[in-house]
């Protein structure tokens, strides 16, 4: 992902519910214990992006949440 499409994708999710706590990626760079630039840490392992994340226009949203899919698709059908 580009450091555009990062920022386009936060205005609409918060940094931190980007991160997969839950990676290995995650896990063995003991980013738990650290202090770190997060979003330079995205853009450089993409594994660690939560997923999937998904876009419709200027809005995102991050994780498995078919009801705002929904919602977007018939939105788009008014």
């Amino acid at each position: 992902m580009s450091k555009g499409e990062l920022r386009s994708i936060l205005g609409s999710v918060k940094l931190d519910d980007l991160i997969d706590t839950e990676s290995k990626v995650y896990e063995d760079k003991n980013l738990k214990y650290m202090k770190y630039d997060k979003e330079e840490a995205l853009l450089e392992n993409p594994l660690l992006f939560k997923t999937p994340i998904v876009r419709d226009g200027k809005r995102a949203v991050v994780g498995y949440v078919p009801d705002v899919w929904k919602a977007w698709i018939e939105e788009s059908k008014k």
